[in-house]
């Protein structure tokens, strides 16, 4: 069984991860090498959601005609929605010492999680893609270069740091959580004492529709549950006595706050200030006059924060998937370079080849991906709180032919079931589902989240404990 971390130990442990490139990747942290406390989840979650793409999504519901009273409600429904699933997912790190999608193994089997791991991985990389374009400007305003050659800079910038990874992340997030503080609340007591000078355009005006106020809570929610899959990557270091609870509150209220405050500083410049909302990067740090550049500044060190982030653990999704296929434990940190580059090229790519009219789409892929994430994150959550209580053999979820298997058909029948469950609740551009038609907005993520869950604890629960899937099993530290 696992050994209890003492004082001695951790204070060794937090030592060892000062400074430097961190040594582990999707393997198990042994107890003794465990460290931090749950207040770091604050800073992490509170900071890194202080960035303009997610100023950007408190727009939305401006533009589509809702007014900013009834947006603001909207915003912080979502967001409640959205991070109690998100914080749920986090207080799995501490527990299990394990990467978020690893642990996937346990439902889907050790190959049979590539399946989510694969919209996982399409998701991240297209975060990446418009974070580098959503950025472009607000670089070249600082640093005079061509538009593709600040997309490469912020790309070579990203790998660099996610390759340094955790204590890195979460050290930085924890000085934006101060300065982008600084800098936003500045942002809104220069609007409301100054104004724009005349900068900006006519204000926005709106009317109440229920569709567009749904519309807004599902893009709100969205936006913290495209980060289930990860969250648990930046909690998995904590000492293992840590409670599930404290762990969800400081990961939830983290999450909530920045999101919420960001959304709404979003909703107000889109109803008051059209044209600043519509040029944010370059529009915010232009209200600092000459302190521009320190401000633009720290617009992109934010933005960049949430790329390394979004690349740290598109490479822990992307390894998941191939060490399953090996039945590897550990990569070396060359491996961990390469796919962190090899991504970051291919996000690039796309960056460069889409810029100038990524919007045309990029909105539906991101919802198509959605409606495959949501149903993994009700299956994940339902059987560690309900199913199996939060006890693993973690040994087995590394190895190919183990108590796990190799495919859990029944899960994967489950995810694909609830995945087209969904199909007549979409909306998209190419497509409106009759039910999304009938209500007027897109709400798959609720049949996408409450269908998979209960079939799964319906037929888990219905299962032996002797049955040969071995779920219930004591927590056992790798050899």
């Amino acid at each position: 069984m696992v050994r209890r971390q003492t004082p001695t130990d951790r204070g060794v442990a937090a030592d060892s991860f000062r400074f430097g490139v961190e040594q582990r990747g999707i393997e198990f942290i042994p107890t003794t090498q465990r460290y931090g406390t749950p207040r770091r989840l604050f800073t992490v979650w509170f900071g890194v959601n202080l960035s303009i793409l997610c100023l950007t999504v408190g727009t939305l519901g401006i533009y589509a005609g809702l007014p900013f009273s009834w947006t603001c409600l909207a915003l912080v429904l979502g967001n409640i929605s959205g991070t109690f699933f998100m914080a749920a997912h986090s207080a799995q790190g501490p527990r299990l010492g394990i990467p978020q999608m690893i642990q996937s193994r346990a439902q889907f089997g050790v190959l049979g999680a590539g399946l989510p791991l694969i919209a996982v991985l399409a998701s991240t990389t297209l975060y990446c893609s418009a974070n580098a374009i959503l950025i472009q400007d607000t670089i070249r305003m600082i640093v005079p270069m061509t538009a593709t050659a600040a997309i490469v800079l912020f790309a070579a910038i990203t790998v660099l740091l996610a390759f340094i990874g955790y204590e890195l992340i979460h050290r930085l997030a924890a000085a934006l959580t101060v300065l982008s503080g600084i800098l936003f609340a500045s942002v809104a007591v220069l609007l409301i004492v100054h104004g724009t000078h005349g900068a900006s355009a006519t204000p926005l005006t709106g009317h109440f529709r229920a569709g567009t106020f749904i519309l807004v809570v599902t893009q709100a929610t969205a936006w913290s549950l495209s980060s289930a899959p990860t969250v648990a990557d930046y909690s998995r270091y904590l000492p293992e006595e840590v409670s599930a609870a404290t762990t969800f509150w400081y990961t939830g209220l983290g999450n909530f706050a920045g999101s919420a405050l960001m959304m709404i500083l979003g909703a107000w410049l889109a109803a008051s200030f059209p044209y600043l909302a519509s040029h944010a990067g370059l529009g915010i740090a232009q209200l600092f006059g000459r302190g521009r550049y320190v401000a633009a500044f720290l617009i992109i060190v934010n933005l960049l924060e949430v790329n390394v982030m979004v690349l740290y653990s598109s490479y822990m999704s992307s390894t998941t998937i191939i060490t399953g296929l090996r039945g590897m434990k550990r990569v070396r940190l060359t491996y961990k370079f390469a796919v962190m580059s090899v991504l970051m090229t291919v996000a690039t790519i796309i960056a460069l080849a889409t810029r100038n009219n990524f919007d045309a789409y990029f909105s539906d892929l991101l919802a198509i991906l959605v409606y495959t994430l949501i149903p993994w994150s009700a299956i994940n959550l339902a059987d560690y709180y309900v199913v199996c209580r939060g006890v693993y053999s973690i040994e087995n979820i590394f190895r190919l032919d183990a108590i796990y298997g190799r495919y859990r058909w029944r899960t994967i029948s489950i995810y694909l079931f609830s995945i087209l469950v969904q199909i007549p609740f979409v909306s998209l551009s190419f497509y409106v589902g009759p039910l999304a038609r009938v209500i007027g907005a897109d709400i798959a993520w609720l049949p996408g989240t409450l269908v998979p869950a209960l079939l799964y604890c319906l037929l888990e629960r219905a299962v032996p404990i002797s049955d040969t899937s071995g779920r219930i099993e004591s927590r056992e530290e790798p050899a």
